[in-house]
């Protein structure tokens, strides 16, 4: 025989014989650091394994599509309770020694729970460690669990978020257009909502719950395709069935300009500030059926313009960038582009939608994260790092998407949908676990948007009202970094 080998076995018969309870040097009876001894590298050890254990977590480890469908529910206190209970079991078959129950909303819940401790079928090494008398359990115990299974049972439980199933509040629509090409609904910085309805504009405020109307087109013989907010919320534009784009001063119920430029309706608007250098100006960006993206810089004269052009269908949806560096755009061409402020042509191109991305939203907590949404024939969500251009992250939703928007206080966002099962889903990211589902309308939810404390948010519907949810928490997130330095290192 082999005298390395055979050196090395006498060396691990030695160490099994070693009585457990052989005191240490010292002569303390305290706890005692690891010590790892080797083994035949070619031949696993029997010392301390359990091979069925290890074969059990070795399958657990690869989880079937249906599970990871499942795991997606565990939102609910069922749920929550179904987590307690598989770590239960997992300390007393299988000794996973799991102390505290996982928050199922967190993206590491699966390796928490699942894959804590990763075991492989074979071991090579031999790890001992002395285990101290204090945490044993007690011998007038009458408890069959075990001290980890008592410490799991007696870990604080975070509290159940609870989001109101019922709108706080509903208000009466006439005339709001079942149009999923349409964006008639906005919500302003001064707590002031928007809404298009037919050929007028009506201011509606919060505060007061007064309602005054802004502007009507029936007498140009006009209707109202789109409205949005300044990021100031002192003007709001208004896009129309002929291609006009019109700014109006809300607090003086005035028109200040008519923008021409588009030869058909224009269904999408966003307002851009462009911050401290120009905090007195903004840069309008409209998109129309004419395929064609309209930049323009409103203290100039109205011949000043941009044109972007890369849909070859109709523009659905604009969004800048919370940076204002990048707009992103949809089109009924199924296509999610990304344009800078310099150049004419698309910088990054995404074509994994099967169907009009009318939903889009950048995130304001990851730098360069943007989510999308497709319509009927597509039905998925998807999340996209605009930094290096990947796909990150997609979910069939099961419906037609039509709306998203961001939490402003947490890495949560909210998305409505159409055909068919008109809902409203709150969804926490990265896990992509569903927070909350809300039913109510009885039409496509066509139309959101976001109070400006970042708690509330309205919804319109073809079924003519505005309903108004409590979904958000105003509270920030403790675990989100604040620091600018730590941007680019957020996105999963």
């Amino acid at each position: 025989m082999d005298q390395d080998y055979e050196r090395r076995l006498l060396r691990q018969i030695n160490h099994q014989n070693v009585p457990e309870g052989h005191p240490s040097k010292s002569g303390y009876a305290t706890c005692s650091p690891v010590t790892v001894k080797s083994g035949d590298r070619f031949i696993p050890t029997r010392a301390g394994s359990n091979w069925s254990i290890n074969f059990h977590y070795a399958n657990e480890n690869c989880w079937s599509p249906n599970q990871n469908q499942r795991s997606k529910d565990a939102g609910t206190d069922t749920g929550k309770d179904a987590v307690a209970y598989a770590a239960l079991l997992r300390n007393e078959l299988l000794g996973a020694g799991i102390e505290t129950v996982p928050d199922p909303h967190t993206d590491e819940r699966r390796h928490t729970i699942l894959t804590q401790d990763t075991h492989s079928l074979f071991r090579y090494t031999i790890h001992t460690k002395r285990v101290p008398f204090d945490n044993e359990i007690s011998p007038y115990s009458l408890s069959p669990l075990s001290n980890k299974s008592h410490k799991l049972l007696r870990s604080p439980r975070k509290p159940a978020r609870k989001i109101s199933k019922i709108p706080f509040k509903v208000l009466d629509a006439p005339e709001l257009q079942d149009d999923f090409y349409l964006n008639l609904v906005d919500w302003s910085a001064g707590n002031l909502l928007s809404v298009g309805l037919g050929a007028c504009v009506y201011l509606w405020s919060a505060c007061t719950s007064q309602v005054t109307r802004l502007c009507d087109l029936s007498v140009d013989g006009d209707s109202v395709t789109s409205v949005c907010w300044n990021e100031r919320g002192s003007l709001v534009s208004v896009g129309t069935h002929k291609g006009f784009v019109q700014i109006w001063d809300a607090a003086g119920g005035r028109k200040l300009t008519s923008l021409e430029g588009h030869s058909a309706r224009t269904h999408s608007v966003s307002l851009l500030s462009p911050g401290a250098l120009a905090w007195n100006g903004e840069q309008l960006s409209s998109g129309s059926r004419d395929r064609v993206i309209l930049q323009r810089d409103v203290r100039a004269p109205p011949p000043v313009e941009r044109r972007l052009q890369g849909h070859r269908q109709e523009v659905c949806g604009l969004k800048w960038s919370p940076d204002h560096q990048h707009l992103a755009s949809g089109g009924n061409d199924n296509k999610l582009l990304v344009w800078n402020s310099s150049s004419l042509l698309p910088v990054q191109q995404y074509s994994d939608h099967l169907a009009a991305v009318k939903a889009i939203a950048w995130s304001p907590h990851q730098h360069g994260l943007l989510a999308s949404g497709g319509g009927t024939a597509d039905r998925c969500l998807r999340f996209w790092n605009t930094l290096t251009g990947q796909a990150l992250q997609s979910t069939d939703t099961g419906s037609q998407v039509c709306n998203l928007a961001w939490s402003k206080h947490a890495n949560e966002l909210v998305s409505t949908h159409g055909y068919s099962q008109n809902q409203i889903l709150v969804w926490k990211y990265p896990s992509l676990t569903q927070v909350a589902k809300l039913t109510g309308h009885s039409y496509r939810v066509l139309y959101l948007a976001v109070s400006p404390d970042g708690e509330a948010i309205v919804t319109g519907a073809g079924d003519e009202t505005l309903r108004f949810w409590n979904v958000f928490s105003k509270t920030r997130c403790t675990k989100e970094s604040k620091s600018v330095l730590n941007l680019f290192t957020r996105i999963r």
